[in-house]
């Protein structure tokens, strides 16, 4: 399929939002690239969690030579420590980690979701206590908005509210009712003061080298479809959003529960109704073959913190089925990891040795193991991104 440009931008025009631009589809499934102030980032692309700013247990520069090009940063973890002013104040959080590739923030909805027992939910916003010290903190629509833009992410996402699982019809419909007027009030806010982000860019090399492509390019703000695990909610939703006109559309409230099956479908319902030309991201999801699986169907951004979860109790993904390193079996095993993977530990390292490092408890374990799951999660993307060019 020739090249196109999506968006209704030209790529050279400048202050824009997000470009994307797709090469090839192959049935459902499409590559191609999100073009952002930060630099370009190949789709499918699976995000790492950085919640802290920082990827659990791996410095920045293994993420560049694992060609990581977007990380999530955790708006909520953020605002609480070291505090959204601080890091404007030091240039922003490319600045603040050394990171000069793209990021993308969440709005701190999940979190207010996950910590439910220490939050109230109203129209206005979330009133909640800090999980670190117990303080107060309020979040609203617009209050999200100005700690992302402090923040200084490439794309940042609308406030929303995550409806546990399960939830019945009427709890649904009056949290998408909330959400929908919540996405407008962001990206009101959003718009009238984007400009204000801290710009402290130290661009490398490469990034220099696509100033002409990227300079000026402004950030921008995705709408999340919400809904619960009912359909017409879920199509409601995405209808709304679409009618504001935003840059690129996530789908939220997954993967918190619910059978895989259920979460298959509401991609599979959402995913007809945004609009092709625009980047769709599902959050939260999840286990290689599933980020594999739901890239075929059209989903361009998916991130989860699963790889680096696993790999810290010692659970590694391979080619060859899921692996629990912590296994007597694999004492004196000196194979690699996984045979059939080319990332450093498993060029380097035995079996033996990282089950000797999980028993220890030595620190050691858990960059290793993080490393070769990460490399996993990449090279997954990676196949789908070449099967889709080598058919197109």
């Amino acid at each position: 399929m020739a090249s196109r440009l999506c968006g209704g931008h030209p790529a050279t025009i400048s202050p824009v939002s997000v470009v994307f631009q797709i090469q090839e589809t192959r049935g459902s499934a499409r590559r191609g690239t999100l073009m952002l102030p930060h630099g370009a980032v190949e789709t499918p692309v699976f995000m790492p969690v950085g919640t802290q700013g920082t990827v659990k247990a791996i410095p920045q520069h293994l993420l560049e030579e694992m060609d990581v090009r977007l990380l999530l940063g955790n708006t909520y973890h953020l605002y609480l420590r070291p505090g959204h002013e601080a890091i404007r104040r030091m240039g922003g959080l490319h600045r603040f980690m050394s990171w000069d590739r793209a990021i993308l923030t969440d709005s701190g909805g999940f979190q207010v979701f996950s910590l439910s027992d220490l939050c109230k939910v109203t129209d206005e916003g979330v009133s909640f206590r800090s999980h670190i010290d117990g303080s107060s903190h309020f979040f609203s629509p617009e209050h999200s908005m100005d700690v992302q833009i402090a923040l200084g992410a490439d794309i940042a996402m609308a406030f929303d509210e995550c409806t546990e699982y399960p939830a019945d019809y009427a709890r649904s419909r009056a949290s998408l009712d909330r959400t929908l007027r919540w996405a407008k009030r962001s990206r009101d806010h959003f718009e009238a003061h984007k400009q204000e982000r801290p710009w402290g860019r130290d661009q490398s090399s490469e990034i220099r080298a696509q100033e002409s492509s990227f300079e000026g390019r402004t950030p921008s703000l995705f709408g999340i479809v919400q809904g619960g695990m009912f359909p017409d909610l879920r199509r409601e939703s995405a209808e709304r959003l679409v009618e504001m006109d935003f840059p690129g559309y996530a789908i939220g409230g997954l993967s918190v529960g619910e059978p895989r099956e259920l979460t298959r479908e509401m991609i599979a319902t959402v995913l007809p109704l945004l609009p092709a030309d625009k980047p769709r991201y599902v959050m939260g999801v999840g286990y290689p073959d599933e980020i594999a699986e739901y890239a075929r169907m059209g989903v361009d951004m998916m991130d989860c913190v699963l790889p680096t979860r696993a790999a810290r109790h010692g659970l590694l993904f391979t080619s060859e089925g899921r692996l629990n390193i912590r296994n007597r079996q694999y004492a004196e095993d000196q194979d690699p990891p996984d045979p059939a993977c080319s990332c450093l530990v498993c060029r380097r390292y035995s079996r033996a040795y990282l089950r000797h490092l999980m028993a220890a408890q030595e620190p050691l374990s858990a960059v290793l193991n993080t490393l070769h799951n990460l490399a996993f999660y990449m090279e997954a993307m990676r196949n789908v991104r070449e099967k889709i060019a080598v058919t197109a």
